[in-house]
């Protein structure tokens, strides 16, 4: 399936890229730079900036996310500082102990800003759209593989509010089970408003 194909490359190049490098990046404490992507967000021809980066200083290891905006006189403008939308590797309920996933990896496609993570081997795909400076989530694609046979596959569409389950043997690429339901959502998320946490309870 070539779905299922693409999740598990993408995947398997997150495991690869988590062994980062360190750089200095700024004179507060995430001195550890994890990632750094370019692309175009705001459809100016030019290119954006995500960065992500690690408080080293910190035992919980928190994670920021910094998007930056290409503005007309060229330069880049902050326009995204969150803390708060990627789990700390060492969190403070886990007592010292390591999260157990590895760190999301931010993407630039097709002018939409993607986050994939693996958390409890359930992998999902985040997608936002910049909208009058604000990134908004506008979908979400999850699957779950159950060690067999099957994985277990969800499409939630925040604009249309619909939100789509469905099963898939492995080799086949027939639909079973498919499920379709209406979501109640009063606004789109607003990317700086989300938590790790907020992610999974779609």
């Amino acid at each position: 399936m070539k779905k299922i194909s693409s999740f598990i490359v993408v995947f398997l190049f997150l495991a690869n890229t988590s062994l980062y490098s360190q750089k200095v990046a700024n004179k507060d404490n995430y001195t550890a730079q994890i990632q750094e992507e370019e692309g175009d967000l705001n459809k100016d021809k030019r290119n954006d900036r995500i960065v992500v980066e690690m408080d080293v200083k910190d035992d919980t290891r928190p994670l920021r996310v910094q998007i930056f905006l290409s503005q007309p006189d060229k330069k880049l403008q902050l326009a995204v500082s969150s803390t708060k939308l990627i789990e700390s590797q060492y969190p403070a309920n886990k007592k010292g102990e390591h999260n157990g996933n590895p760190i999301p990896g931010l993407f630039i496609e097709d002018g939409t800003l993607k986050m994939l993570t693996n958390i409890n081997d359930r992998k999902s795909s985040y997608e936002f759209r910049l909208n009058k400076n604000n990134f908004e989530l506008v979908k979400i694609s999850r699957v779950f593989w159950n060690g067999k046979n099957t994985t277990f596959e969800t499409i939630i569409d925040l604009i249309a509010k619909t939100k789509i389950e469905f099963q898939q043997e492995l080799g086949s690429d027939e639909i079973l089970n498919k499920r379709k339901k209406e979501i109640k959502i009063n606004a789109l998320p607003k990317i700086q408003d989300l938590s790790f946490s907020d992610l999974e309870k779609f």
